[in-house]
């Protein structure tokens, strides 16, 4: 999209990437989805160092694009919280599309790379309800009730779980083969 609002074509995939096909849109939703971070330090705290111009004026991107919102924290003056809006959650089975390609085909780690193959063997009904619990916490709309440990835990275990240097969990059947 130019400077002006104007699109280079309407093709849907062409309009999609004038908003978040730089290096940076993404892996901001990406961190807000995963990380659960909602204010401008957390973000700028990646694993990949975005600069903070850079952060500044992707999060006003996305705020105007409808995609997450900012309101002012009210535990403190000097800063802003941001919210996916319905745009930004559903986004994530593009994510999570995403990272099961990444995870098939690039040499990813595995502690970071886990979470995007209990999505991909989720699929779709895992997503689905990994949704819920963002409208949740992003849009204060109650998750239905579901059987099991609500995903962004089962997510959070797993990477924990992932990072170099954790000792895995003693085997409960040492004997069976």
């Amino acid at each position: 999209m130019d400077g002006k609002g104007h699109h280079r074509s309407r093709c849907p995939i062409n309009m999609s990437v004038e908003i978040f096909g730089d290096r940076w849109t993404l892996l901001i939703i990406r961190d807000m989805m995963f990380g659960g971070k909602r204010h401008f330090r957390e973000l700028q705290r990646s694993e990949e160092h975005i600069s903070s111009n850079i952060l500044a004026d992707r999060l006003a991107r996305l705020v105007a694009e409808g995609i997450v919102t900012k309101r002012d924290d009210p535990t403190h003056k000097q800063k802003a919280i941001y919210s996916l809006t319905e745009k930004g959650i559903e986004l994530l089975p593009v994510l999570a599309q995403i990272g099961a390609w990444g995870v098939k085909y690039l040499p990813v780690s595995e502690e970071l790379g886990i979470r995007a193959q209990l999505l991909a063997d989720g699929g779709p009904a895992m997503w689905d309800r990994f949704m819920d619990e963002l409208r949740e916490v992003h849009l204060d709309i109650p998750a239905p009730a579901h059987d099991g440990p609500p995903v962004s835990q089962q997510l959070r275990q797993a990477y924990e779980a992932a990072k170099p240097g954790r000792q895995p969990p003693p085997d409960p059947n040492p004997d069976l083969v």
